[in-house]
């Protein structure tokens, strides 16, 4: 079992910045691709970034790319996302997820194991 908890959610302002932490526990021995994903008030959950197992290559939604960015550090089973120039429209429970593929992948089914979600607010 793996357990996968967000951190770092909050009220924030259009234009601020915010980073998002992923802790995992567990069984982390091998690192697997990890990505995020969102979802709104009455929307489905949404693909936002994903970062291969080590970190060699990462993948954007085209409404985050240049604004947010993923990472990891395999040494603390970590993985972030970078949130800058935050619009009202990101306002959304953040989801981290892993998968047991080693490349990234925006499939939601492709993901095995899902943390709580953080929230995240952006007032305008």
């Amino acid at each position: 079992q793996v357990q996968l908890v967000e951190s770092g959610g909050g009220l924030l302002q259009a234009g601020d910045s915010l980073r998002l932490s992923c802790a995992a526990s567990g069984r982390v021995s091998s690192p697997y691709a990890m990505g995020w994903f969102r979802q709104a008030p009455g929307k489905e959950r949404e693909f936002v970034a994903a970062i291969s197992s080590y970190g060699s290559s990462t993948h954007y939604a085209e409404s985050v790319k240049g604004r947010f960015t993923i990472s990891r550090d395999n040494g603390k089973s970590t993985v972030y996302l970078q949130m800058n120039s935050l619009k009202p429209e990101d306002t959304a429970v953040y989801y981290c997820a892993r998968t047991r593929r080693y490349s990234w992948t925006t499939m939601y089914a492709d993901y095995d194991y899902w943390g709580q979600g953080t929230q995240v607010t952006v007032s305008s």
